[in-house]
């Protein structure tokens, strides 16, 4: 005998209705996922990043990087990278009338917070999430560790090429021209 389980999936209006806190809520495929206000260097690095990409943004005019917006792929697919870089071109068709993104933006970008569930999250789920909705590079920081895990999309997936640390360079072909040292992030 089979038994089946029916599981709560969670939607983008169920978020509205949960009360502000501290919080960070996502839905990736129906579940809920919940964490906690980030550490300072987490937030520090973000903002880095965040930067950094603008300031080559604003020589390139090709698009505009930002701080942990809402990506809102489906009902049943919402979350929040700490930080994103979209084009112009994508960007002119792809906010909903809350100012939230509704499809993929070319770099999404993960900073690791402490604990197991976190980093599976954002190694794994996140990966998958984002391999399946056409993100083309992702980046996943880790200033503990003072390392960038680059994915970049190849034959439809975001596969694992390069692993750099402080004292590498980053360029990405996404980004014509970009460069900077790993190490201007974790500062």
């Amino acid at each position: 005998m089979t038994q089946s389980i029916n599981r709560v999936r969670w939607t983008t209006e169920d978020l509205k209705r949960l009360p502000d806190s501290s919080n960070r809520y996502e839905i990736i495929d129906g579940r809920l996922l919940t964490t906690r206000a980030p550490h300072w260097k987490h937030q520090k690095v973000i903002s880095n990043v965040a930067r950094v990409l603008n300031t080559w943004s604003d020589t390139s005019k090709l698009g505009e990087a930002v701080p942990t917006p809402g990506v809102i792929f489906e009902d049943a697919d919402n979350v929040i990278p700490d930080v994103v870089w979209i084009s112009y071109e994508r960007l002119s068709v792809g906010l909903d009338d809350e100012g939230h993104l509704t499809i993929a933006p070319e770099l999404m970008v993960e900073v690791l917070s402490a604990g197991k569930q976190n980093q599976e999250r954002d190694r794994e789920t996140k990966v998958k999430l984002y391999s399946e909705r056409g993100v083309q590079e992702y980046w996943i920081l880790d200033w503990r560790a003072q390392q960038l895990e680059v994915y970049r999309r190849e034959d439809g997936l975001l596969k694992l090429m390069n692993t750099l640390f402080s004292q590498d360079s980053l360029k990405s072909p996404i980004l014509p021209g970009f460069t900077c040292q790993v190490e201007v992030f974790f500062g």
